[in-house]
């Protein structure tokens, strides 16, 4: 396999840029910044592609907003000619401490909307997933004013380091393939 597709999850607009639930395209666009890459505005995203020994890794933040996620997720395979293998998806999980890194090949929606929007209309839980802790810090019933809130000013300390490690994920994924970069970086 030549070429990746990165997918990082959120919401479009400034009132999402430095929620939780936009961790998928807080780390993207770290990426982009140490990389110096470029978006491009496309259908169903924004779009920049980085390349490094002889692999492809085309970068995707939806448009379609997180609950419907595989609109955008489906076409850009397709454009790509790329399987679900080839697809890294990057989102929150409540069910992890903050900061807390966790891959999986396959698996169910957790109950994260963007993910089930995905998996259905992909049809299928098998893609690889790169789960970013937000936490459960929340009281019942919070859940949703939780994950669209910003940041602590605790975690907003501890993002630099977070979302360097994050991004070590992206070429690790394409170069040495899912299964050491699982060992390498699960848990930390």
């Amino acid at each position: 396999m030549k070429k990746f597709l990165i997918v990082g999850l959120g919401n479009i607009g400034v009132e999402y840029a430095h929620t939780r639930h936009n961790i998928g395209f807080q780390i993207l666009d770290y990426f982009a910044a140490q990389h110096q890459l470029q978006w491009q505005t496309v259908k169903l995203g924004d779009r920049t592609e980085f390349k490094i020994k002889g692999r492809t890794f085309v970068l995707l933040k939806p448009s379609s907003y997180m609950n419907l996620s595989g609109k955008a997720v489906l076409y850009h395979l397709r454009q790509e000619k790329l399987e679900p293998s080839q697809m890294l998806v990057i989102t929150d999980d409540l069910n992890l401490p903050f900061g807390t890194i966790r891959l999986k090949s396959k698996g169910s929606d957790g109950g994260h909307n963007g993910l089930k929007d995905i998996q259905n209309t992909l049809q299928t839980t098998v893609y690889p997933r790169f789960r970013f802790g937000i936490s459960n810090a929340y009281t019942q019933g919070q859940q949703v004013d939780y994950v669209l809130g910003e940041w602590s000013d605790q975690e907003v300390q501890l993002m630099p380091e977070r979302l360097q490690k994050s991004m070590e994920i992206i070429p690790a994924f394409g170069l040495s393939g899912l299964a050491q970069t699982m060992n390498s970086f699960n848990g930390t």
